[in-house]
């Protein structure tokens, strides 16, 4: 199983290239941040630095959208830090929750992030892509063996089915094994029905991770404040679910929807934040089922269940008040257990 680091772009970025560093250092493959412009800093930006400190990780957005900036040039950022550092990037791609938003406009349609995903992925190897209306181009400066594989996260439906069809990797913002089966098996099964090899989509779960010392009640209830947020950020792909679908429908598992009944409001000044206010609705079941907290040992028993549901890659939501002592117990106990 690999494992991935996911950051926001807090200024300082130096710190952000540090905690990478140290990712890397300590068995990671992958280094995730947040991208959404007005919240944080320009992560193709830290990008840059964080691959011209490491050796060998892998770095792209959980996730970026087809919304704020225009295709062609998503795709020559991603292949240009590739030309520069070897094929060491992923594009994750999603609706937009919080960079559309805050900027005053919807998420993404799925049918818009099919389009982009083609043009992205496509521009990204060096082939050509049709940019609209019969507008096709080509990057002229890219080497052959260019590569961008996209990954598009996911919860609904639709959304599952067409990453089954379309994307290179699924990216699932949550680590409940009900769901994650769920999800996946939807996303592998579309994948078959297109005639594609479903070993082919590389299955990422993405979720934050608490390691205590012992599981004292104490210890426990710190670590679910720690992660409380997460189940607020869900609650918002969940909402817009909901509105959709309605609160109980065949086509979305109550158990991803039912804890959002006391969601009242969402404030994404304090988005991926321990100390969001706007989360005290998530119940403790939600951040045990969502999240990876406890001593060590809980953790490798939950990620080696993910493994065996399909999970190829572990990424952790590194958010709250131990973010060195997270990645150095990953390191030095957690990974080496799960790979051994």
């Amino acid at each position: 199983m690999d494992f991935g680091l996911v950051l926001q772009t807090d200024p300082p970025a130096s710190r952000v290239i540090s905690l990478m560093k140290r990712a890397e250092r300590n068995g990671f493959t992958y280094g995730w941040t947040f991208d959404s412009a007005v919240l944080w800093q320009e992560p193709f930006v830290i990008y840059s630095q964080i691959l011209a400190n490491t050796t060998t990780l892998k770095v792209g957005p959980m996730v970026t959208n087809p919304g704020t900036r225009t295709w062609e040039v998503t795709a020559s950022t991603f292949a240009t830090l590739n030309d520069m550092f070897g094929n060491r990037t992923v594009c994750g791609i999603g609706r937009g929750d919080s960079a559309m938003r805050v900027a005053g406009r919807k998420p993404n349609t799925l049918a818009r992030i099919s389009e982009a995903m083609k043009v992205i992925r496509d521009l990204g190897a060096g082939r050509e892509a049709d940019l609209g209306g019969g507008t096709v181009v080509r990057f002229p400066w890219i080497k052959p063996g260019a590569e961008l594989p996209v990954w598009m996260a996911a919860y609904g439906p639709k959304a599952l089915k067409m990453t089954g069809e379309e994307a290179d990797g699924f990216i699932l913002q949550l680590a409940d094994l009900y769901l994650t089966e769920y999800m996946v098996k939807a996303v592998k099964d579309a994948a078959v029905a297109a005639g594609r090899d479903p070993a082919e989509v590389t299955v990422c779960v993405a979720a934050p991770a608490y390691v205590t010392e012992d599981d004292s009640p104490e210890a426990l209830a710190h670590a679910r404040e720690q992660c409380r947020w997460f189940g607020g950020m869900v609650g918002n792909h969940v909402a817009d679910l909901v509105s959709k679908y309605g609160e109980h429908s065949a086509a979305v598992p109550d158990e991803l929807t039912d804890y959002i009944k006391a969601r009242e409001g969402y404030d994404y000044s304090h988005h991926g934040r321990a100390d969001n206010p706007d989360t005290q609705f998530v119940p403790d079941e939600i951040v045990d089922r969502f999240c990876l907290i406890g001593p060590v040992e809980k953790h490798i028993e939950k990620l080696e269940a993910l493994r065996a549901l399909g999970v190829d890659q572990f990424a952790v939501y590194d958010m709250h008040d131990a973010q060195e002592a997270v990645i150095e117990a990953y390191g030095s106990q957690v990974i080496p257990a799960v790979n051994g």
